[in-house]
């Protein structure tokens, strides 16, 4: 069967997956989803912008496969939701490789996995759902990366680094071999990662230190009024 796919977010994140999608022609694009009323009616490189109220119609037009279009600055939360929607749609997900990634023939990679432009997935490596392994990144041999985790742009896991669920590595980070990612930690852009990381912990520098857990950043941008999740149509996730 043919697979037919929606993308869910319409922000930067959503045209890279776009453009990987149409540059292996992997499947047919049948729309974007967003939430963002001002998107509806425009389109990313071709393919129009929706609202999410047509989604219940959507496999009566013959799509059976979706896309988590939206990246992550920290928590990745919102992907799983989006996730588990398409789920709920009987939908398939749609793993995303661009033709530029490279991944061993011996690497596992999950349901809606996404390796985008440049990145390397060796020998031995396994990758969980809805994994982001973004523009540039490196999952060395061996790698357990958990599912909806973020390796963001450029950062790089050593051999047998294991990054638990949701967890977010970021921009050219680096992790030192055999490293623990605690489940839903986050890791600051260009940190240097040498000993294990708690869950739910973020850590930034070189060497990298913790800082906060994840809860007591959620608590302040409470505080402050903040939005805490980024929407669907974040330009800020990659």
């Amino acid at each position: 069967m043919k697979a037919i796919c929606i993308v869910f977010g319409g922000g930067g994140h959503a045209r890279v997956i776009i453009d990987s999608l149409q540059a292996s022609e992997a499947a047919e694009i049948y729309a974007v989803l967003d939430s963002d009323s001002s998107l509806h009616g425009r389109n990313i490189f071709g393919v129009p912008i929706w609202g999410y109220d047509i989604l219940p119609e959507l496999t009566e037009r013959g799509v059976n496969h979706f896309v988590v279009g939206v990246g992550s600055v920290g928590s990745g939360n919102q992907r799983v939701r989006l996730f588990e929607l398409g789920l709920s749609y009987n939908l398939t997900p749609l793993g995303v490789r661009h033709p530029s990634a490279i991944c061993s023939r011996w690497a596992e990679v999950g349901p809606g996995a996404q390796l985008l432009p440049g990145s390397i997935v060796n020998a031995g490596a396994q990758l969980g759902a809805n994994v982001i392994v973004n523009s540039g990144a490196v999952v060395e041999h061996d790698c357990l990366i958990g599912a909806h985790a973020h390796v963001a742009t450029g950062a790089k896991l050593s051999g047998g680094v294991y990054v638990g669920s949701g967890a977010h590595i970021g921009a050219g980070a680096t992790v030192r071999q055999s490293i623990k990612i605690g489940d839903g930690a986050i890791v600051g852009a260009g940190a240097v990662v040498v000993k294990d990381v708690p869950p739910g912990m973020v850590v930034i520098g070189v060497p990298a230190e913790p800082l906060k857990t994840v809860d007591e950043g959620r608590d302040q941008d409470d505080s402050e009024g903040t939005e805490v999740e980024p929407s669907d149509d974040s330009r800020t996730g990659d």
